[in-house]
C-alpha cells in the first residue's frame, strides 16, 4: 500500500473530489466555452450581421462545410480533454495526445459528449501520467498507451454516459414544461449555486443539455448570482467589483461566503423568484448551445445564447423541439427583466434585511 501511495505520489496523480470535481470540471467548461461557444457566438454574429468572412464555408470535412465557427464548435471535443489533462498537470506528451482521445469520445458520447469526455479524459490522462518517462521510449510508449486507453475507455462507456446525461436532461426539461413553477425555483437555484461555487454551471449545463424552459430557468438563477452579489457590493466594491462580478463570475464571492455563508442568501432567495418568474410569466427559453444555460451574464452568453435561441435554435435545441422565432417586446423585455433588472432590486433589497437582522455587515462582501 506504501508503495502505491509513494508511486500516486510521485506521478502527481490525486485522488481527489476536488481534483476532479472542480479542477478538471473547471477546466473543461473553459475548452468548451472557447470552442463551442466561441463558435455559436461567431456563427450569430456572422449571420445576423451578414459578415462575410464569418459566414463563409472556409474547409469541408465528410462532404460537411465549415465556417469558422462551425471548425471552432468541431473542436470542442479535443480543447476539452486537452484542457482536463492540464488541469491534471499532465506532462506534454499525455496532454498532446488526450486531443484524439476527446475527438473520439465527443462523437461517441453524442448528446451526452461534454460528460463522457469528462470522464474518458481524466482515465486517459492519469493512466498516461503514471506510464510517462517509465521507459527509455517515452515518446512512443506515453502517447499510445494514453491513446489506446483513451479510446478504448471512450468505445466502452462514452455512449451510455451519453445516453444517462441525455436521458436525465431530458427529464429535466420535460418536468420544468409539467411543473414550471416548482422546477422554475429548483433549476434556477441549483444551477445559480453551482455558478458561484467552484464548480462549473456552464459544464454542467452543457452536460445535461438543458435548452428550453429549463434553460431559461438556469439563466435566471446564473444572473440573480451574478447581477445580485455586483449590485449588493458596490458600496464594498465600486465599479471594478460590479464589472467583474456581474460581466465576469460571482465565483469572486467564495472566500467571504466561507467567512460568512449568510450573504448568500439575497442572491439565492432572488433566484428563487426570478425563475419562475421565467418559466412561469415571460416563457424565457434558452434555444442557444446548452453551455450558454449556465453562464449568465459572464461575457452576457446568456443573453446571446437566448437571442440565438430565438433566431436560429442549435441543433440540441431543435432535437428537443424547438423552432426559430421572432421575440416581442414581451420577450425583449422578459430578458431584461430577468437578467438584470430584477436580480439589481432584489438582491439588495433582501440584503438589506439580513443587515438588518444582524447577519450581514459592512465589510462582509469585499472583494480581496
Amino acid at each position: 500500500m506504501n508503495k502505491i501511495t509513494a508511486f500516486l505520489k510521485r506521478k502527481n496523480i490525486v485522488i481527489s473530489a476536488k481534483r476532479y470535481g472542480i479542477d478538471a470540471l473547471g477546466a473543461m467548461a473553459q475548452g468548451l466555452f472557447c470552442t463551442l461557444l466561441i463558435g455559436t457566438i461567431l456563427n450569430t454574429l456572422g449571420s445576423q450581421f451578414h459578415i462575410g468572412f464569418l459566414t463563409a464555408q472556409i474547409i469541408t470535412i465528410n462532404e460537411k462545410a465549415y465556417t469558422i465557427g462551425g471548425m471552432a464548435s468541431f473542436m470542442s471535443g479535443p480543447a476539452m480533454a486537452i484542457a482536463i489533462g492540464y488541469a491534471l498537470q499532465a506532462p506534454p506528451l499525455v496532454l498532446f495526445s488526450l486531443s484524439t482521445v476527446g475527438y473520439a469520445c465527443n462523437a461517441l458520447g453524442g448528446a451526452g459528449g461534454p460528460l463522457a469526455v469528462l470522464f474518458v479524459a481524466i482515465i486517459a490522462a492519469e493512466c498516461g501520467k503514471a506510464i510517462s518517462k517509465e521507459t527509455k521510449v517515452d515518446i512512443l510508449v506515453t502517447p499510445i498507451v494514453t491513446t489506446l486507453i483513451g479510446i478504448g475507455a471512450a468505445w466502452l462507456i462514452a455512449p451510455p454516459i451519453g445516453q444517462v446525461a441525455s436521458a436525465f436532461g431530458q427529464l429535466i426539461m420535460k418536468t420544468t414544461e409539467l411543473q414550471p413553477f416548482l422546477m422554475g425555483i429548483l433549476v434556477s437555484v441549483l444551477v445559480g449555486v453551482a455558478l458561484t461555487l467552484p464548480i462549473s454551471s456552464a459544464a454542467i449545463c452543457s452536460v445535461l443539455g438543458l435548452t428550453g424552459l429549463a434553460g431559461g430557468a438556469a439563466v435566471a438563477g446564473c444572473c440573480a448570482q451574478m447581477v445580485g452579489f455586483a449590485v449588493m457590493s458596490f458600496k464594498e466594491n465600486g465599479w471594478g467589483g460590479l464589472v467583474s462580478q456581474g460581466i465576469g463570475t460571482s465565483m469572486l464571492q467564495m472566500p467571504n461566503i466561507v467567512k460568512n455563508p449568510r450573504i448568500w442568501i439575497a442572491p439565492t432567495l432572488a433566484s428563487a423568484i426570478t425563475g419562475p418568474i421565467a418559466t412561469c410569466l415571460f416563457k424565457l427559453e434558452m434555444n442557444g448551445a446548452p453551455i450558454n444555460s449556465g453562464m449568465g451574464t459572464c461575457g452576457l452568453c446568456g443573453q446571446l445564447g437566448v437571442w440565438t435561441g430565438w433566431l436560429a435554435p442549435s441543433e440540441r435545441a431543435i432535437a428537443n423541439g424547438a423552432a426559430a422565432i421572432a421575440p416581442s417586446a414581451f420577450d425583449w423585455a422578459g430578458l431584461l427583466l430577468i437578467s438584470f433588472v430584477l436580480p439589481a432590486i432584489l438582491a439588495p433589497a433582501i440584503n438589506q434585511l439580513c443587515r438588518k437582522a444582524g447577519w450581514v455587515k459592512d465589510g462582509d462582501l469585499t472583494l480581496s
